[in-house]
């Protein structure tokens, strides 16, 4: 678990001590897609939100696949899992706003670089929204899937509450309000549709029209 200590519930958790139990739930949801074959691929952190790619990472080089992965955060404080990434990758990235760790900018930026660069043939992300969201179109700029494990508040965690929906246009080219905990939180970034995130498109299966005038 990684924890950022914000509010009681977290603070609460990062208070515990060391062999203390825990009831946990899970593990709830989609799991990132791995592929068949050996693939080429980049993984992009954003923050904290580097947490899930380091298994992930360990399981696509048991598939043959090469890693290369992109990190970055405000600040060097900010930044999780640096040394790790250099374990399990062949290739690491670092990007901070304030260039006190890596190259100053986004990591969106380093991961455009290494898409001009390198022949990827997938990434897989886990951030804030909006990077998720900035690398979605650089993966239609580059014809490269994205993989995004979204940044939804979930309340329940199973499907229940519909706190964590948000529009998702499926295979059969309909938008469904989905939900992050039990369709995602892995979903295809060309799928999302992330300028309407927070409302309910009207092209939604079930949204109400609007009434004209």
């Amino acid at each position: 678990m990684v924890i950022s200590a914000h509010g009681p519930g977290t603070r609460w958790l990062a208070a515990l001590a060391p062999h203390q139990m825990l009831d946990v739930v899970g593990p709830l949801g989609r799991p990132f897609p791995l592929p068949k074959d050996p693939v080429h691929a980049l993984l992009v952190g954003g923050g904290y939100g580097s947490a899930p790619l380091f298994m992930l990472a360990d399981a696509l080089r048991q598939r043959g696949c090469r890693v290369d992965m992109a990190l970055g955060a405000a600040s060097a404080e900010r930044l999780f899992g640096a040394l790790e990434a250099r374990r399990v990758t062949n290739a690491l990235s670092i990007a901070t706003d304030d260039g006190s760790l890596g190259v100053q900018g986004r990591v969106t930026d380093a991961a455009r670089s290494i898409l001009e660069r390198s022949n990827i043939d997938v990434i897989y992300a886990c951030g804030p929204m909006p990077m998720l969201a900035a690398l979605s179109t650089l993966g239609a700029e580059f014809d490269v899937m994205v993989q995004c494990a979204v940044e939804e508040s979930m309340a329940c965690g199973i499907g229940i509450c519909m706190t964590c929906v948000l529009p998702v246009r499926g295979s059969d080219g309909v938008v469904r309000m989905s939900r992050s905990c039990v369709d995602g939180p892995i979903f295809a970034g060309d799928r999302v549709l992330w300028e309407s995130i927070g409302t309910v498109p009207e092209e939604t299966l079930g949204a109400p029209k609007a009434s004209g005038h």
